[in-house]
């Protein structure tokens, strides 16, 4: 890319897919939740809800009573996850830490947002040793907004806490079609799709973006962004 372009003041990339490989965990767990609670969801079914949150696909795909049975579902849900991941810890994407810190060591701020509930998000980052601000600026959650992807809710979150206030200046980078939808319907500058998760290029080319990417990894170059020893070692 031409050195002419201005570079992003904020990347909001998802999680799980993007930036942290978990072995797709998530969407098994899903399936067993809803199996569990009396669905019979097609593998169709479970990918429609690839980048929602997690509390609304639930919803959909089980229909329950009230609020207070959706409740039940939902930590049925996150106790199965739970245990899904301290079985199988997830681990950083190749490449994306050492992204993460060039992108902020050039000046531009980093927020993660995902459609887990905020009590996963912590426990996940924790174990990566992602909590804090040391690796990021800001995380958003699902269960932080009034409604999860596609809606544009969390990467407004993000600009919000991040102190920006120039969507044009914004990069949203995910693996799934909500995750772009999420973008286009903010008004994001730049749109990102990756290959390193859920969707393959077919699937991440029907829909509006700027960029498809292999990986996040790939982000400093595409700006100029300097890469460091480290990263090269």
């Amino acid at each position: 890319m031409s050195s002419t372009v201005r570079r992003p003041e904020l990347v909001v990339l998802d999680i799980a897919g993007t930036t942290v490989d978990e072995g797709s965990a998530v969407y098994r767990v899903l399936e067993q939740t809803v199996v569990a609670h009396g669905g019979t969801p097609s593998e169709a079914d479970i990918a429609k809800w690839h980048g929602a949150a997690k509390h609304e696909a639930l919803r959909a795909l089980l229909a329950p009573a009230d609020d207070a049975a959706l409740q039940v579902i939902v930590e049925d849900f996150r106790a199965r996850l739970k245990a899904a991941y301290a079985e199988h810890p997830p681990v950083p994407l190749p490449g994306v830490p050492d992204a993460i810190r060039d992108l902020r060591a050039s000046g531009i701020k980093v927020a993660l947002n995902t459609g887990f509930d905020r009590d996963i998000v912590d426990a996940l980052l924790a174990s990566l040793g992602w909590d804090g601000d040391s690796v990021v600026d800001t995380v958003v959650c699902g269960s932080d907004v009034a409604a999860g992807r596609p809606a544009p809710y969390m990467i407004y979150r993000a600009m919000e806490h991040s102190g920006v206030q120039d969507i044009s200046r914004v990069l949203v980078a995910g693996d799934t079609p909500r995750d772009l939808q999420a973008g286009i319907n903010a008004g994001a500058g730049y749109v990102v799709g990756v290959l390193s998760g859920a969707s393959d290029e077919a699937e991440l080319s029907a829909h509006p973006h700027t960029h498809l990417l292999s990986s996040v990894a790939d982000l400093p170059e595409l700006f100029g962004v300097t890469r460091t020893a480290a990263t090269a070692s």
